[in-house]
């Protein structure tokens, strides 16, 4: 996979950035079939930076309504990027 296909964009909730500035842990949506391995490597080809550790969770889409027609939103997949300590915690919007 190329590294614009690990990682899909960076999730920017109040809950991601609280955990971007006290833990030093990114928080990503990546490809679905993408591994720990895979996404570890493009944040530190992406970002110049050291990973310790990567987590995953995967969420199943939602039923969604419009009307009488109904339908599912796309599984996605988030990975929390957990920096190794001394390395400068990238800000998104310097991409």
């Amino acid at each position: 996979m190329n590294l614009y296909d690990v990682i899909v964009r960076p999730v920017v909730t109040e809950k991601a950035v609280t955990k971007k500035d006290d833990q030093r842990t990114l928080c990503f949506e990546v490809a679905p079939a993408a591994t720990k391995t895979e996404i570890k490597h493009a944040v530190e080809k992406l970002f110049k930076v050291k990973v310790s550790e990567v987590r995953t969770a995967s969420f199943l889409g939602k039923l969604r309504r419009r009307g009488r027609f109904a339908g599912y939103r796309s599984d996605w997949k988030k990975a929390y990027v957990v920096l190794k300590t001394g390395q400068k915690v990238p800000e998104y919007a310097e991409i």
